[in-house]
């Protein structure tokens, strides 16, 4: 008696000091809170604080909270705002998401708080209207910028080129005199054009120059009784324009044979090119680098057509939520008209040089007087509004892989355009279309019904005997307690949503009225118009595991014995071998993927200087440059290699661990009986450290088929041209580039099943838990 007493002033204790723990003793803020969700570069983030400071003080009653989100990480917070009905009052962002944003539900109409006098002050690509989702035929405002950016312009090297290109045709010869192989080894030491052609977003001037666009006007969609506009990818016009960009690599070689971003970027600063397409976010780096003359100028005319090339230019702005409703909403569009009003914009104008959206703001002198800020505001009225759709993100996909195989040469210019209109009509059709329910839906009802009987009937024992051993041991429980909800909330519940989810038809458009739509998810992906690709990459996948996780082990298990023998200076060597895997992985990644560079690479750089090697070497086993990055096997090995020097260092520690478990008795008896080295290592070694390897192996057998940071950081997620996937960022992309949760989900199951099926059968049939002797 005096037990359950003291356990039950125990349970009254823990719990009066965890509602204690819960109330907080400090002061709370009484005003009201506005969440800002934003994507503002570091640099502007201090003027942003400061306007802020300013509108607080100016409204006492209000707290605004700023907080900071990558692309991907706000894109999927706004998805769970959603579904949780709770999410920030106001978001920043670039203008091309909106239509996402919108069709999720998201966003709310802020026409009652802008009026079509304050819309004349705003360039009118910096207010954007979409359909409503209920009545179509009404426009809600859902975009209100407060700056111009992200539009092209030409950046050149003065002390390479005086003057800039006026035309296309100047701009090819300019490139073809500043083509140059310093050295004579055949390789090209400086480039005459550079920029980021893995992405199509740098493709556009090009295609407008030619008379090309991504998508038809609204004339043709309201001609052709349409309600969203067709990609247009595939016109003469376009054709002509990528024929021209795959030539200036493949025929007149003033490009790279392989450039991203960063060593698109890296050339010009270094002085390895004389010219670089880049965006205005960039262009105040290239005017303050040391040793570098650059200056700007306006993306030249194509000679065939008379057009300019016109940039893609994006408003980035404000957008009030879905989630700010009453005297909160009407606080949080104070903020926006406050943000995006005349100080402010100026204010960001005078210290950071944006290209305010007002229009009045367009002759102050900080941007009639600052020759950059003039020729972007000329090079911005040139180009054209990036589309706000909800297709914009299927297009960029759809064109990225032809586009990359074409400027590879292994496609030409039609077919990669035609290439480029199929999938993206694919791609488009799967992100808006509706799936609904059909008759397998009732075969998963009565599925789920009979389960959850069967587990009830199941549990009911261990009820009763539960009942009974709650009146003997509380305490106990109520200590096990937090344990039970943690795991509850993070691993059972989880699952369960994500298996009733696998069966529904949960996206982009749907994320609040899903339904259960059958069997439809998995027989897609065994049988449906995705299948081929999936069992593809699953294939590729269980290779990618294998042998991974073979030479994890033979490297690591190599090294383990040698270790552990009688070698000088062992502590330092283990504590350099386990560096591979203290470095964060995504470092280690992105360092492979700049040593794996085609031209620049130090693996490439170490293969020229062992060629000295080919006189006395067959001609199979010449040793020449490998385009690591730019080809399907050489990508594909290239995150092999990462990924081995990341795992090694773990098999290394497991093994070292059980090698210093086997008693030294063992090899003194077998030496004494004459066993060889390898005799002692089959014999003894290896069946003494199959019960840490076995389970070693399990792991990173499961950790290797899931790894997707490696193949995403060394391949640039899936390049080229999508051929480098594994089925984790196989599925990555189809959950997230075309908000296909329920299919999404279904896949996933599929990899958990597989995962498990094997784990289970691994162990068994090694019987790794089984005594060694």
């Amino acid at each position: 008696m005096r037990t359950r007493r003291r356990n039950a002033v125990t349970v009254h204790l823990l719990v009066a000091a965890a509602l204690l723990a819960l109330s907080g003793c400090g002061e709370r803020d009484s005003r009201r809170v506005i969440n800002l969700w934003h994507q503002m570069r570091p640099e502007d983030r201090a003027v942003l604080a400061e306007r802020i400071e300013v509108f607080e003080r100016d409204h006492p009653g209000v707290a605004v909270r700023a907080l900071y989100k990558e692309t991907e990480e706000l894109r999927s917070g706004l998805v769970s705002a959603v579904l949780a009905d709770k999410g920030p009052e106001v978001i920043y962002g670039p203008s091309d998401v909106v239509g996402v944003y919108q069709a999720m539900g998201a966003l709310a109409d802020m026409s009652a708080w802008f009026t079509s006098a304050e819309e004349k002050a705003f360039d009118p690509r910096a207010v954007v209207r979409l359909p409503d989702r209920t009545d179509p035929a009404r426009k809600d405002l859902v975009f209100l910028g407060d700056r111009f950016g992200n539009h092209l312009a030409l950046v050149y090297n003065r002390r390479l080129i005086p003057r800039p290109p006026a035309t296309t045709a100047e701009l090819v010869e300019l490139a073809k005199a500043n083509t140059v192989d310093e050295n004579g080894d055949g390789q090209s030491d400086r480039y005459g054009l550079v920029w980021n052609y893995t992405e199509p977003f740098f493709v556009i001037p090009f295609l407008t120059g030619y008379g090309a666009w991504i998508f038809e006007d609204e004339a043709t969609t309201r001609r052709e009784g349409r309600r969203d506009p067709q990609p247009t990818l595939d016109t003469p016009e376009a054709i002509a324009a990528y024929r021209f960009v795959a030539a200036l690599r493949n025929e007149h070689r003033v490009l790279p044979r392989s450039a991203d971003y960063e060593t698109a970027t890296a050339l010009f600063r270094a002085g390895k090119a004389a010219m670089i397409i880049d965006g205005d976010w960039s262009w105040q780096n290239y005017l303050t680098t040391p040793g570098l003359d650059a200056a700007v100028a306006l993306l030249p005319t194509v000679a065939e057509t008379g057009l300019p090339m016109a940039p893609m230019v994006a408003p980035k702005g404000y957008s009030l939520t879905s989630f700010a409703t009453g005297e909160q909403a009407d606080e949080a569009m104070e903020l926006i008209l406050f943000l995006t009003g005349e100080e402010t914009q100026r204010a960001f104008l005078a210290q950071q040089r944006i290209l305010p959206s007002r229009l009045a703001l367009r002759d102050d002198p900080l941007v009639t007087d600052d020759p950059v800020m003039a020729l972007s505001v000329e090079q911005a009225e040139r180009g054209r509004a990036m589309p706000t759709t909800v297709a914009m993100r299927a297009v960029w996909d759809a064109m990225r892989p032809p586009y990359q195989l074409m400027m590879a040469g292994q496609l030409d210019a039609a077919e990669a355009s035609a290439r480029m209109q199929h999938d993206a009509l694919a791609r488009i059709e799967t992100i808006t279309g509706q799936t609904t329910p059909d008759g397998s839906a009732f075969v998963v009802y009565a599925l789920a019904a009979g389960a959850l009987a069967a587990l009830l009937a199941f549990l009911r024992r261990h009820f009763r005997a539960f009942g009974v051993d709650w009146r003997r041991n509380r305490l106990a429980y109520v200590l096990v307690l937090p344990s039970i909800v943690l795991i509850f909330l993070t691993v059972l519940y989880p699952l369960a949503y994500n298996i009733v989810l696998s069966f529904s038809n949960m996206s982009l458009t749907n994320l609040r009225d899903w339904e259960i739509v059958g069997l439809r998810n998995y027989a897609s992906i065994a049988t449906g118009g995705e299948s081929q690709v999936f069992w593809q990459i699953f294939v590729k996948t269980l290779f990618w595991t294998a042998i991974n996780v073979f030479f994890h082990v033979t490297i690591g298990v190599l090294l383990a014995v040698t270790l552990n023998g009688p070698v000088a200076g062992k502590s330092f060597y283990r504590v350099m071998l386990i560096i591979p895997w203290a470095v964060p992985a995504y470092i280690t990644a992105l360092t492979w993927r700049g040593m794996f560079d085609e031209q620049f690479g130090a693996v490439n750089q170490m293969i020229r200087g062992l060629s000295w090697m080919n006189g006395f070497l067959p001609d199979m086993l010449q040793l020449e440059p490998i385009n690591w990055l730019g080809q399907a096997t050489p990508a594909f090995a290239a995150c092999i290699i990462a990924n081995v020097w990341l795992g090694f260092p773990f098999m290394m520690v497991i093994a070292l661990g059980g090698l210093q478990g086997i008693p030294a008795e063992l090899y003194e008896a077998a030496r004494i009986d004459r066993a060889s080295r390898w005799q002692q290592f089959r014999m003894i070694t290896l069946p003494m450290l199959k019960p840490v390897l076995v389970p070693a192996v399990t792991l990173g057998a499961v950790w290797t088929f899931n790894n997707l940071n490696v193949v995403w950081l060394v391949s640039n997620g899936g390049e080229p041209a999508d051929q480098t996937h594994i089925l984790v960022s196989y599925v990555y992309k189809a959950v997230f580039n075309l908000y296909q949760y329920g299919y999404g989900a279904a896949l996933s199951m599929v990899l958990f099943f597989m995962l498990l099926t094997f784990s289970l059968l691994f162990l068994g049939k090694t019987r790794a838990t089984e005594a060694v002797y």
